[in-house]
């Protein structure tokens, strides 16, 4: 009986199983860049009495995701592997909603709350992919955006009076 051979990448992890991860990396690349661009606009375009808290809060977010966003496209390149880099494909991969012209601060939290539910949706189900690579990497990182993530919804829905949702 014959076994097939292993084949690893320059990290030691299976290559076809990295390919797998990769793959969801970078879906959850194009929709970190379609929510980091919904920040970006809320910052811009948002008026009310919440102004002054909620620009500054907006601009620590995308802050935050560009940073998370680099992390992605890096470990992508850890796995031997392409980040896509076009707008062309963060819209046809992505499920974060674009947001145009939003200006009430109701709604762009709402938003971000849905874009962050989204995101974590996506690494959630990256980790039992990277699980399965035995990827710590991945899983570190992914782990470590859904405990900042989570908090974040925490937060803003307490801003918007949800208790429980």
């Amino acid at each position: 009986m014959e076994t097939a051979m292993i084949e690893l990448n320059r990290i030691a992890l299976d290559k076809e199983k990295s390919s797998k991860t990769a793959d969801h990396l970078n879906e959850i690349l194009c929709n970190y860049q379609i929510f980091y661009q919904n920040l970006r606009g809320f910052h811009w375009n948002l008026m009310g009495k919440n102004f002054f808290t909620l620009h500054v809060k907006f601009e620590e977010l995308y802050n935050e995701a560009q940073l998370n966003i680099d992390e992605i496209a890096e470990r992508i390149l850890t796995l031997g592997h392409t980040p896509l880099h076009t707008y062309e494909d963060y819209l046809n991969k992505s499920s974060v909603k674009v947001h145009k012209n939003v200006s009430d601060e109701v709604e762009s939290v709402k938003a971000i709350i849905q874009g962050y539910a989204t995101l974590i949706q996506k690494e959630r189900e990256t980790l039992p992919v990277a699980g399965d690579a035995e990827d710590e990497g991945t899983t570190d990182m992914l782990a470590g955006f859904i405990k900042v993530q989570e908090k974040t919804v925490w937060m803003l829905s307490a801003w918007l009076g949800n208790k429980h949702n």
